[in-house]
């Protein structure tokens, strides 16, 4: 008989800090209808001077909501309406000068986009004050005037998957359909539901342990941590950290000042350590890259693992997350999230460790502030759930239709076809 292993999903913030990873989620898309005439454009992001790949770039339609973010390859496709299809693609990423090309151009095959970086002197900058914790405090004031105080309706792409060791056993993804609450009211929840998803699983290789995933797509927008800011820019839990003003980075072409934080050596606690990125001019917060901290890494398993064997012990090896922001009407909306915890599972009796890493991302890919809807919770999705139980096993290569999603990187399309052909067996 098969043992469950449960991480729990959640960052829920009560308390001192609850872990997050992949729980499920749902949507509807924002363009009803699946069968309206798109043009598909694709391309590679690369690094001009290094030639590597810019990863997790902000790929969109200039002057619109619709977009995606590039694969850690810096592949993207982005599907446009016809009647934008003569507009300009535009492309952002921390550090890089802004890009803009016709739409046009990318129908030349194997497109290759050549992003410069753009380093900021900081003797360039009014410093408003060397006090880190002062420019949070009044970033945190200032959240009704840089991000929307209405709710918004959220077309969104999301997926999860689990690798044992290096082999992936299990690949979900969904097309996510949010209500975005607004920023100014508390208690008003984002709340998320599965428009449509397909999954891949190779459950042999899980061996004795059926790996089960909680939080999904409900957990990602919890990590909008602008709207939840319990355990990272709280005031009441803003002592538990030390913070440094490390110097600036460009986003979206805007300067910012890159706030470095740690978890402090006296608080015995799971906390994180990372950046914070500030706009300079009216202290938005653009992004955040952040860690479980040295002290959090060896706390964590206590309360990501949520049921276990006995027999089992469980080690959190890392955990890294990114959430970054895009501006659009001029105001900041949650663009882009990623976690990836990585845990060593070791039974008493054997003598080889298994490590897993679970992985969960999500784009929004579309943003409509005027057809607004907000559906009833018992629609939403539930922090109980697990999202690779909700939806179905695919194989239509066409399965998205019109709707943006993230471009499989090469090791994913691999593991898609290996676990299709499982299925297909």
């Amino acid at each position: 008989m098969k043992s469950k292993t449960y991480f729990n999903g959640s960052m829920i913030l009560v308390g001192l800090l609850l872990f997050f990873l992949a729980e499920n989620v749902m949507a509807m898309p924002l363009i009803k209808d699946d069968t309206s005439k798109v043009a598909t454009f694709s391309g590679k992001i690369i690094d001009k001077l290094t030639k590597k790949p810019v990863i997790f770039a902000n790929v969109h339609v200039v002057g619109h909501s619709i977009g995606t973010v590039s694969n850690s390859d810096g592949e993207f496709v982005l599907k446009v309406p016809m009647g934008l299809a003569g507009g300009k693609l535009g492309i952002t990423h921390l550090g890089y000068r802004n890009f803009q090309v016709d739409l046009s151009e990318l129908t030349k095959e194997g497109y290759v986009i050549a992003m410069e970086p753009e380093p900021i002197p900081i003797t360039e900058v009014i410093i408003r004050s060397n006090d880190p914790l002062t420019l949070l405090q009044a970033a945190m004031r200032r959240i009704e005037e840089n991000y929307p105080v209405k709710p918004a309706m959220v077309t969104g792409f999301y997926r999860e998957a689990i690798k044992k060791n290096r082999s992936y056993v299990e690949l979900a993804e969904a097309i996510l359909d949010v209500y975005k609450a607004p920023y100014n009211k508390v208690y008003d929840e984002d709340r998320v539901k599965i428009y449509k998803g397909r999954k891949s699983q190779d459950v042999e290789r899980m061996d004795t342990v059926t790996f089960k995933l909680q939080g999904g797509p409900k957990t990602v927008f919890l990590l909008d941590v602008v709207k939840n800011p319990e355990i990272l820019l709280e005031p009441d839990y803003m002592k538990f950290y030390k913070y440094s003003l490390s110097g600036m980075a460009t986003v979206n072409d805007k300067d910012c000042y890159v706030i470095e934080f740690d978890q402090r050596p006296d608080v015995n606690e799971p906390l994180y350590s990372g950046k914070i990125y500030l706009d300079v001019n009216n202290l938005a917060i653009t992004g955040l890259e952040f860690r479980l901290s040295d002290i959090g890494l060896h706390l964590a398993s206590n309360v990501l693992v949520k049921k276990k064997p006995v027999s089992m012990q469980v080690e959190t090896l890392s955990g890294n997350y990114l959430v970054n922001y895009k501006e659009f009407n001029n105001k900041w909306y949650l663009n882009y999230v990623r976690s990836e915890l990585k845990f060593r599972c070791k039974w008493k009796k054997k003598l080889f460790n298994t490590t897993f890493t679970v992985m969960s991302e999500m784009a929004v890919t579309d943003i409509d502030t005027v057809n607004i809807s907000r559906f009833a919770y018992r629609e939403s999705a539930r922090m109980s759930d697990v999202f690779a139980d909700q939806v179905d096993y695919f194989k239509d290569e066409g399965f998205w239709g019109d709707y943006n999603y993230i471009k499989p990187d090469e090791t994913i399309q691999e593991a898609i076809r290996r676990l299709n052909r499982r299925v297909i067996r």
